[in-house]
């Protein structure tokens, strides 16, 4: 049985492989490559989402197809910190693109000289509360022709910092993406342009012909939105895995219970909860700005759940509608957005339970 499974699914990769070649050769777009198979999928016993799910796995997969640099100079680099989850990540990507990578590490600094000097480039992958001192120390060591960039998630001293230190060309950076993550695909990075970006060029096309999305701004912007995305959405998943933890909820239980949309909120506090404690911390509370706008949202829970305890049914609608009217015009894209993540989850898992029942078989016979 398993020889036949191989059979066929080394079939499906050669027919998925035409179809992603024959796609690179069109300017198709993607609702055109979706015609109507109803008959031909319930003929044959094929859910509908499961087509789209191909379809739309090939059409991404052009821009992983288109990513290949033809054309690299080898440049010498180091990343500080490249033994966290986010340093191996950018390590990886870039000694697979040709380049030699060197890490330095919190016990690696006899070395700071060797390691730093007359390099390419110094990317700084080290946790908030120790990027200034990283900078200060790193600074030091480094050459005019350096260039320097951080993947920190606060922007403006991080950035005045840099420039402060470092002659040489520099910009600030910031993956909006966690430990995971196996390519730039489709990934966002913001960009603050510190000084001489043009230094960076090689390093943003490599995100760039890797599917990665870069978001120009400046450090204040940036500052300004990863209050609302970062800080109080991860503070939002605290308060909702708190509240969990302190009422001892049976979560493999609940789940027995659960809509696809809890489960996904589950899946966001366990992604939250891996990572490490103190940098969580840091990105909630590590500015003026984000302790302020978490006191705002303190209120607005308080308020709202005043109007539950107090039964007033009217005024809980008039917030309800008033937040309708203020989402209206992001509602349709991001609601077909979430059906297909339901129905994603919904084939993985029918997957997990499949298999798990067969194990079970197995163990038992």
């Amino acid at each position: 049985m398993q020889h036949k499974l191989r059979q066929i699914d080394q079939q499906l990769i050669q027919i998925l492989s035409q179809r992603i070649a024959i796609l690179a050769e069109s300017t198709t777009n993607l609702e055109t490559t979706l015609p109507n198979y109803q008959t031909a999928l319930k003929q044959a016993g094929v859910p509908n989402f499961i087509w789209q799910n191909i379809v739309i796995g090939c059409t991404a997969a052009l821009a992983h197809q288109k990513s290949s640099l033809t054309h690299i100079k080898p440049r010498r680099i180091t990343i500080i910190g490249g033994k966290g989850a986010m340093g191996r990540f950018f390590a990886q990507q870039l000694f697979a693109a040709g380049h030699d990578v060197n890490i330095l590490d919190a016990g690696d600094w006899e070395q700071a000289e060797y390691l730093l000097n007359q390099v390419d480039l110094v990317l700084i992958c080290v946790p908030i509360h120790c990027t200034l001192e990283v900078i200060s120390k790193a600074s030091k060591y480094l050459s005019p022709t350096t260039a320097l960039a951080d993947i920190t998630s606060i922007k403006s001293p991080i950035l005045q910092a840099m420039l402060s230190h470092h002659s040489g060309a520099v910009i600030s950076l910031h993956p909006m993406f966690g430990p995971g993550v196996t390519s730039f695909l489709s990934q966002k990075i913001v960009l603050c342009p510190g000084r001489m970006t043009e230094h960076f060029q090689w390093f943003l096309d490599l995100i760039e012909t890797q599917g990665g999305k870069l978001v120009f701004s400046s450090p204040e912007e940036h500052d300004e939105m990863m209050v609302i995305v970062q800080a109080i959405r991860h503070f939002a998943t605290l308060i909702l895995g708190n509240f969990l933890s302190t009422e001892d909820v049976k979560i493999h239980r609940s789940l027995d219970f659960s809509t696809p949309i809890y489960r996904q909120e589950i899946a966001i506090i366990s992604r939250l909860i891996v990572q490490s404690a103190p940098m969580i911390a840091d990105i909630i509370s590590g500015t003026e700005e984000r302790r302020d706008a978490i006191a705002k949202f303190a209120n607005t829970s308080n308020k709202l759940a005043n109007l539950v305890i107090e039964g007033d049914r009217n005024s809980l609608i008039s917030e309800l509608q008033r937040v309708q009217n203020f989402f209206k015009e992001e509602v349709t894209d991001s609601f077909q957005e979430s059906n297909y993540l339901i129905n994603a989850l919904t084939t993985l898992l029918t997957a997990n339970e499949v298999k798990g029942k067969e194990e079970r078989k197995r163990k038992r016979v």
